[in-house]
């Protein structure tokens, strides 16, 4: 003797059949999540700090403006290079922030550390100061157009008189260093190592154009002849 089915409840049959065509759905999402990597963020290293002697008297107040980039590295994206002039980025590795924004406090902390101004101070702020620093990144890139492959980076740097507008001294800082591997953790290790070198070089590039003259006085903000 057969028994209707119970109210609410489906046939054995249907939930038979149901289940079959839900396998294929299952099995879909199954190999959609296997294929598609996790994304990597990888960030700049900080610049480490560094015992030093009080600033001189006289030394001027340093104004860092919020560093530029040239179109394509203004992004979240690894640049990378395989034939010269033609840009790619990684599609699952990035940076967590876009390079101007993680450089910006680097700069400062470099600068901080050669004790040879009074305050270092990121715009926007409150604060005044004599001089200013504006950068702009040229490149920020691993390059495969040779073995072993390399990161390169490339930072155009200004002081200006903040009073007067008088640019007091300007260059381009390049640094390309090999990468320990051919992926993006190789290529991020070795623009760290680039960018601390480009810090450095930098750092010594305002400190000597802003040295003290014999009288240990700085004169910002006077019209030249």
């Amino acid at each position: 003797m057969t028994h209707p089915p119970s109210p609410g409840r489906a046939p054995q049959g249907w939930r038979t059949i149901a289940g079959l065509l839900l396998l294929p759905l299952a099995a879909c999402s199954v190999l959609r999540t296997a294929a598609t990597p996790a994304a990597s963020f990888y960030a700049l290293d900080t610049v480490p700090s560094a015992l030093r002697a009080p600033a001189p008297a006289g030394a001027p107040t340093l104004l860092v403006t919020p560093p530029r980039a040239a179109a394509g590295f203004d992004s979240q994206h690894i640049i990378y290079l395989r034939e010269p002039h033609r840009l790619d980025y990684f599609a699952h590795s990035e940076w967590v922030d876009p390079p101007p924004r993680m450089l910006g406090p680097l700069l400062v902390a470099a600068l901080q550390n050669t004790g040879a101004f009074h305050a270092v101070v990121l715009l926007p702020s409150t604060a005044t100061g004599q001089v200013r620093l504006d950068t702009e990144i040229i490149r920020l890139q691993h390059e495969f157009l040779g073995h072993p492959s390399r990161a390169r980076f490339t930072l155009r740097a200004t002081l200006v008189d903040d009073k007067t507008r008088r640019v007091l001294g300007w260059r381009a800082f390049d640094q390309s260093v090999a990468a320990t591997g051919d992926d993006p953790a190789g290529g991020v290790a070795a623009a760290n190592r680039a960018v601390q070198a480009v810090l450095q070089e930098l750092s010594n590039f305002c400190v000597e154009t802003l040295r003290l003259p014999a009288d240990n006085t700085l004169h910002f903000g006077a019209a030249t002849d």
